[in-house]
């Protein structure tokens, strides 16, 4: 059953060929066995899951399930859970239990799955590899010396292990797409504001975004059919139609089920910067597009080169900004000592937070700071809308663009820690798109050396359903997705 995807247990569930409980029962003894050394959960709480399950199977009885009813789905804990210890990964929020339902985990909730646990993460989403958790660095089950990707690394632990069948994310330069890449994985980023922000912990709000990770593009549409929707409490959840995010991933099969597809290949992803073992991979996924029927057109997004240094202006300064409240006072962390107001302020931040998130709090303070605001963050708004406005030009010659997901394969654990700016060049080729505020995802295109590597597909605005398809399209004619870690999968 482990190696049956979202679709396929929940056609089995109908079937009645194996109950919630059962699934979900199998799902937590392979949490047990195996997370101790992955460390891709922070919470598991195998009561409350069961009796989710079982309110699950009396749903199905009696004639009033849908698709994910009883489907066990693991979630980043950064989505506040009521009842649920909600950390985000860090020490600040390590005795927090969440008095009420992020509206992500409202939604499933309401669909009727199961929550399996909630998984690590880089600390306030903040990193590019999983290593910066107070609860301790989540292994990559291709490779347990190697990094999962970030920062929802646990989650594409978890799926890639099978410790669960599909994963939420979130993305705010990346971390949905490179961790999904690094785990050999399906991972969506949608539009901004597809998906209500309302209670994710927030990083940096006008760039973070929610979406699902799963094994196949098939099982992110099922998935992303329950978390989008317009929600009033989140001011930037966009009020439009409710969609079928799987409506074309139905149409029969063709010879050349991507005729007259325009692919375009964007000069600036293809040149320095990725290892060659990967392009190499990433190439080839395209010749196999190119069977599929579509054509490839080069295009150039001039301004990418500036998206690094304009993210990680914007992103910090909106990091202060959103975590100024986390002080000791309401909830959280409090220093044990303290002479002051003013010191258990100061102790309880220092100790609460780590080294990467208390970096990033001081460069946003420092570029929101008088004399310098408009030296760097209005600067790199203006960068953006610039980026955004290369992205416009490029979809008029082509529907999709395509190139890495990350330029290697997951690096080794510590590899990277003391050297910030190359952690942060892990994400050259995700970031632009979080600026821009478009759909992106990741899927997986062959491995070197034993690690898998990623391609992502960029699309316009709204589409979402596009990108599936086009994503289906390549996994029904390779057999990539399907691969698993067999140091994990055969215990």
């Amino acid at each position: 059953m482990i190696e049956l995807n979202v679709s396929t247990l929940s056609q089995a569930l109908a079937a009645n060929k194996i109950s919630s409980v059962e699934l979900t029962q199998l799902y937590l003894d392979r949490i047990a066995q195996h997370n101790p050394n992955l460390n891709a959960f922070i919470t598991v709480d195998p009561e409350r899951s069961l009796a989710q399950a079982k309110a699950a199977d009396k749903q199905r009885a009696a004639g009033h399930a849908g698709p994910l009813t009883g489907i066990p789905l693991a979630q980043k804990d950064i989505f506040c859970s009521k009842g649920w210890l909600t950390t985000c990964g860090s020490r600040m929020l390590g005795n927090f239990v969440s008095p009420y339902d992020a509206t992500v985990i409202e939604r499933f909730n309401a669909a009727g799955a199961v929550t399996l646990g909630k998984t690590n993460m880089d600390e306030f989403a903040m990193g590019s590899s999983n290593e910066t958790s107070f609860f301790g660095p989540v292994k990559n089950p291709w490779n347990t010396a190697c990094v999962p990707g970030g920062s929802s690394g646990g989650s594409a632990a978890a799926v890639a292990a099978r410790l669960a069948p599909a994963a939420t994310g979130t993305d705010t330069g990346g971390s949905i797409r490179q961790p999904a890449a690094l785990c050999n994985l399906t991972g969506l980023k949608p539009t901004y504001g597809v998906v209500s922000r309302y209670g994710m912990i927030a990083f940096a709000s006008s760039l973070d975004q929610a979406g699902p990770m799963a094994r196949t593009a098939e099982d992110c549409a099922l998935l992303l059919n329950t978390m989008a929707s317009y929600d009033e409490r989140d001011s930037t959840s966009l009020d439009r139609p409710q969609e079928d995010y799987s409506r074309d991933l139905s149409a029969p099969a063709t010879n050349k089920p991507l005729a007259g597809l325009r692919i375009g290949l964007p000069q600036e992803f293809f040149g320095e910067g990725c290892s060659r073992e990967v392009m190499a991979l990433v190439e080839a996924a395209i010749g196999e597009y190119r069977k599929l029927g579509a054509e490839t057109v080069e295009i150039s997004l001039p301004n990418m080169k500036l998206s690094v240094p304009a993210y990680y202006v914007i992103a910090p300064a909106e990091a202060s900004s959103n975590l100024s409240r986390f002080d000791g006072v309401r909830y959280g962390y409090r220093a044990a000592e303290y002479n002051d107001l003013n010191d258990m302020y100061a102790k309880s931040r220092n100790q609460g937070f780590g080294a990467e998130v208390k970096r990033r709090i001081l460069i946003g303070t420092y570029v929101l700071s008088h004399g310098y605001y408009d030296a760097y963050y209005l600067q790199a708004q203006r960068i953006r809308r610039l980026i955004a406005r290369d992205f416009a030009d490029a979809f008029k010659c082509c529907d999709v663009i395509m190139g890495p997901t990350s330029p290697s394969t997951a690096f080794k654990i510590g590899e990277k820690t003391a050297d910030p700016v190359q952690m942060y060049l892990s994400d050259i080729y995700t970031i632009a798109v979080n600026l821009a505020g478009l759909p992106g995802m990741s899927i997986p295109c062959g491995f070197t050396d034993g690690l898998p590597a990623g391609l992502q597909l960029i699309g316009d605005y709204f589409s979402e359903a596009r990108l599936l398809n086009i994503a289906h399209r390549y996994q029904q004619s390779t057999d990539w997705h399907q691969q698993h870690p067999t140091a994990v999968f055969d215990q």
